[in-house]
């Protein structure tokens, strides 16, 4: 570990699903590129769920970045997460490029929530760690406002 670098020198918020009272049905991130990660972290932040409400979330993988040939990736799914005791709960995936169907050309991933019976408060990121080419401040979204160190 390089202890004099910033956090933000190795890690790039690269996928996001924005804060949002998400009806029921699927809401998801954008695709992101595990070509230049070594590793992504996928976080889920859970507020109020409404009554009898379930959320899933899950790690997706595509060929190309509009989600050609889309499916879950194995073993890269929480736990369901029910109202009884899910308000205020967040979850975490972790995601390695040996996890994705490289020999089929599988090499874009994308967080997927489902919510279920009712609608709840959520959001999702994507931080990449280990970039393989640039800093991380220089990989990230567009809509990252400002990083400070």
């Amino acid at each position: 570990m390089q202890g004099n670098l910033d956090p933000s020198a190795r890690t790039a918020l690269v996928g996001v699903i924005p804060a949002q009272q998400a009806g029921v049905g699927t809401v998801t991130s954008g695709w992101v590129d595990m070509r230049n990660l070594f590793a992504l972290l996928a976080t889920l932040n859970l507020g109020v769920i409404g009554a009898a409400g379930t959320v899933d979330a899950r790690i997706d993988q595509a060929t190309d970045a509009n989600g050609a040939g889309a499916k879950p990736v194995a073993g890269l799914a929480i736990t369901r997460i029910v109202k009884a005791g899910g308000d205020n709960r967040q979850a975490a995936i972790n995601v390695r490029q040996e996890d994705l169907d490289k020999n089929a050309g599988f090499r874009f991933v994308r967080v997927t929530v489902t919510v279920g019976t009712a609608a709840t408060f959520l959001s999702a990121t994507l931080v990449g760690f280990d970039l393989r080419y640039g800093a991380g401040a220089a990989n990230q979204l567009g809509t990252v406002a400002e990083t400070v160190s």
